[in-house]
């Protein structure tokens, strides 16, 4: 299963998965094609001679390589770009964009059907021959009317791609796709429990946690719960996860063969993905943030973008209350730990706000994003945000601010205590009149 996972995950982010599969689906159409009997006198076949017919595919054949190189030089453009002025964790969603794979796999597809087009048209056994199937040829027209629509298309979703709206739009919404909404709390190991050793280098990309409660529960273990969760990286020989038995007599699995069961279900990679790892979207937002603050750049609105965006993921997370992934098969628990809000909160909040010590838009930008964080957020989650606010005032004060500047932070934070006041207090009556 986590195989089957990796090598899917690994296609979804090729750039020769998808081509290399129309190309092969090009091949067999013009196969079957080939074997369909045309006349001149239809409608829909190629009108001229064998030798109009091997032009034409010669002229679609070198069109398509050419137009496949610069479709790739504009993509090799966009993610240097990309890379160099917003983060190197942006090139995987690049990568795995699939309008350009598509668009990449259709002139693949159009230069093999016509290129192998050029073994029957007007040949046969070696010699010269004026039957040829008429019907292929149309096709190959049709697919170069369809390649010259793709790429006036892929030039528009090129120049929109890279705009740095639509940057940070993607790595929020990919990252709202995998905030857990279903952790829980989980039991704590009891003291027989014993540390299993990871058997590999590499980040936790996913964890299978129905499947390894089902393998445990096979080996005899009555819990597993790992170390590290995904998207944290783990060295090989160093503890992974901890394990026990139900009573502790030492019947359980040899921890060698406990470390296997586990590494069957955690697939470890060298690099983080989105599948189940909601910090690394938060990753890619402060990055551009911290790019754009740089005094290379000296573009502080976008930082300030960056933080609206890091508002929307937050505010999911300080909705979802702090827990684990829990699993379980029979009287066997998995758990799978999370980030809990503050370590999100920290992480988001921490680099910009020393990036961006001496810029007031930014201070108050991540005073308005804790803002709504206190709006959205359960009231577990209220310290952390007034953590944060105090931090933020704190490093303004430090930075070489003008004082009509630093008043401005002081009033949104003073705005931000009074909404946090109202929140617990709202919460204290609820509660007493319970």
């Amino acid at each position: 299963m986590v195989r089957r996972d990796a090598v899917a995950e690994y296609v979804r982010g090729s750039l020769w998965a998808l081509p290399t599969v129309v190309a092969v689906v090009a091949l067999v159409a013009g196969m079957v094609l080939s074997l369909l009997p045309s006349e001149a006198n239809s409608p829909f076949d190629f009108q001229g001679t064998a030798d109009d017919a091997r032009s034409l595919l010669i002229g679609i054949s070198s069109t398509m390589v050419t137009v496949i190189a610069l479709l790739l030089g504009l993509a090799v453009v966009a993610l240097q770009l990309s890379s160099t002025q917003f983060s190197p964790r942006l090139l995987r969603n690049f990568l795995r964009d699939r309008p350009n794979q598509l668009v990449l796999s259709v002139f693949v597809g159009t230069f093999v059907y016509s290129a192998a087009g050029l073994f029957t048209v007007g040949v046969t056994a070696g010699s010269r021959t004026e039957n040829y199937p008429r019907l292929a040829v149309s096709v190959a027209i049709v697919l170069l009317f369809v390649s010259l629509a793709l790429l006036v298309y892929f030039a528009d979703h090129l120049a929109h791609s890279i705009q740095v709206d639509r940057i940070m739009r993607v790595a929020e919404s990919a990252t709202l796709e995998v905030i857990p909404t279903d952790t829980a709390v989980a039991p704590p190991p009891p003291p027989w429990a014993v540390l299993v050793p990871a058997l590999r280098s590499g980040y936790v990309q996913t964890v299978d946690a129905a499947h390894l409660a089902a393998r445990a529960a096979r080996a005899g273990l009555a819990g597993v719960s790992l170390v590290q969760g995904t998207g944290e990286h783990v060295v090989a020989g160093t503890p992974l996860a901890t394990v026990w038995t139900a009573t502790g007599d030492g019947a359980g699995p040899a921890p060698a063969e406990a470390a296997r069961v586990v590494d069957a279900c955690v697939r470890m990679g060298w690099e983080r993905t989105f599948e189940q790892d909601p910090g690394l979207g938060v990753r890619q937002l402060v990055d551009i943030a911290c790019k754009a603050l740089s005094p290379g750049i000296n573009d502080p609105y976008t930082a300030v973008q960056a933080t609206e965006h890091l508002g929307v993921v937050f505010s999911a997370l300080a909705a979802t209350p702090d827990g684990d992934r829990v699993a379980r098969s029979g009287d066997t628990v998995v758990v799978v730990p999370q980030r809990t809000f503050a370590e999100h909160l920290s992480l988001g909040c921490g680099l910009i706000r020393r990036y961006g010590a001496a810029e007031p838009t930014v201070a108050q930008a991540l005073l308005r994003m804790l803002g709504v964080c206190a709006r959205l957020g359960t009231v577990e989650h209220l310290a952390a945000v007034a953590e944060e606010a105090a931090l933020i005032v704190a490093q303004a004060q430090r930075a070489d601010m003008l004082a009509a500047d630093l008043a401005e932070v002081q009033a949104s934070a003073a705005e931000l205590g009074d909404l946090l006041e109202g929140r617990v207090v709202a919460v204290s009556s609820s509660s007493a009149r319970r």
